[in-house]
Formats: structure tokens, sequence, C-alpha cells
């Protein structure tokens, strides 16, 4: 009965890579197609709510609907974030304090409802929507986060990843040597696992003159979707092989 993806190192493998593919993505269908922020705003979250109203409908967990979904609040993100930055004029800081009290709304909700914030398993349809919004608010967090850190600071995309991945390896070791809330650190990693993406995506795409390798959005969309299915692909057949004995 199970609705989501279960939480093992295949997650963040493909978690990681489906953040490359909704920036490069994301980037793709506001300057490449030249759409602009408004309207890729508009295009990505009506994708986006298409994908989650057939992912909640669903009766179990299928792995491909899960992780286009997922890809798809990572393409949302990176609407999110530079629309409230160069839409809106507020800035990654700003933008990012204002997605902080959004997830923090709706963990709150989430909690006071269920008197539980554990992301698996999952099997209501009310759990699920609130699982989703705050993977949505997650999501746009760490862009605007990952952008604040390259845009805000000048770090550059691999000083911005590298930053991001020692957080990642700070929570990964408190998970181990701790009994922090294995929720909170949940929260921190799916937060975090998102600028790396993102600093990453940017890093493939942008112009060798602002440290990128200027590869075309478009390749490198479909590079990072390759490797999400090769990767979804070892998953699905590694949780078939440890059912097996119990059928």
């Amino acid at each position: 009965m199970n609705k989501v993806a279960k939480v093992t190192i295949f997650f963040w493998i493909m978690k990681i890579i489906a953040t490359t593919l909704g920036e490069t993505a994301g980037d793709f269908i506001s300057m490449t197609l030249g759409l602009g922020y408004y309207i890729a705003f508009a295009v990505t979250f009506a994708m986006l709510a298409i994908l989650l109203f057939f992912q909640i409908q669903a009766d179990r967990y299928l792995p491909a609907l899960y992780w286009v979904a997922i890809i798809a609040t990572t393409t949302a993100g990176t609407e999110v974030s530079d629309l409230m930055d160069r839409s809106f004029g507020l800035g990654y800081a700003v933008g990012s304090l204002i997605l902080v009290a959004g997830l923090l709304s709706v963990l709150a909700i989430w909690y006071y409802r269920d008197r539980d914030l554990s992301v698996y398993p999952i099997m209501r349809k009310d759990a699920e929507t609130t699982y989703w919004l705050a993977v949505v608010f997650s999501n746009s967090l760490g862009t605007a986060f990952g952008d604040f850190l390259t845009s805000n600071l000048g770090l550059s995309y691999i000083q911005g990843a590298l930053i991001t991945a020692s957080v990642i390896g700070v929570v990964v070791a408190l998970h181990y040597i701790t009994k922090l809330s294995d929720i909170l650190l949940f929260w921190l990693a799916f937060i975090f696992t998102r600028p790396f993406g993102a600093t990453f995506g940017d890093f493939l795409t942008k112009p060798v003159k602002d440290g990128g390798l200027s590869l075309p959005r478009e390749y490198a969309t479909v590079i990072a979707f390759i490797l999400l299915a090769i990767v979804l692909f070892f998953s699905v057949r590694q949780e078939k092989k440890v059912r097996l004995p119990l059928e």
C-alpha cells in the first residue's frame, strides 16, 4: 500500500541526479526556449499538477511515475527561485527565508494532523499530499540557496557544490553518530541535495567565462535523464530481489 520511494542509497543517488536534471530542464524551458520566467513557471507547475494528480490517485508506488514527479518538483523549484529573484526582485536570501517559512508551515500542519512526520511508508492521500507540498518547498528552497551561494556570495559552481556536499556529509555523519531525529536529518539532506545537484547542473551548462562547461542544456538534460533511468532500473531490480524470498 505504500505510495513513495523507500529511502536507500539509490534514493539519494536518484535525488541528486533528478535535481541536476531539474536545473538544466528548468533553464532550458525559461532561457533556451526563451519563454521567460512567468510562462516557464506556468508551464512547469501545470505539468507538476498533472503528474501529482496521477501520483496521488495511484493505488501503489509506481517508481517511474514517482521519479518523474520528483523531477517535476525540481524543475518547478528552479522556476520558483528564478521568478522570486529576477521577476519579483526579492533576491535569493529573502526568497530562501520565504520558502523556509513555507516548508515549516507545511511540516507543522502535517505534524498537527498526524503527530508524525514519517516519510516512509506513506499510504493515505492526505498524508501524501502534504508530503508533496513539503517536497516542492524543499526543492524550491534548495534551488534558492544554491543560487544564493553562486550569485550573492560569488562562489564558483564547483565551490558551491563542494559546500553543499560538505553539509550533506555532516548530515550523514549526524545520522550515524548521534540520536538526532531521522525525520529532521531526512529533510535537511533532502533540501541540501537540491543545491548540490543545481550547482552541478549550472557547472555543466553555464558559459566557460562564468566557470561552467558550456554544454547545451538539452544535452545535459538528456544525459541526466539517461543516468536517472539507469539508476532507477537497478533500484527496482534490487527491490525485487529483496522481496522475492518473501513472496
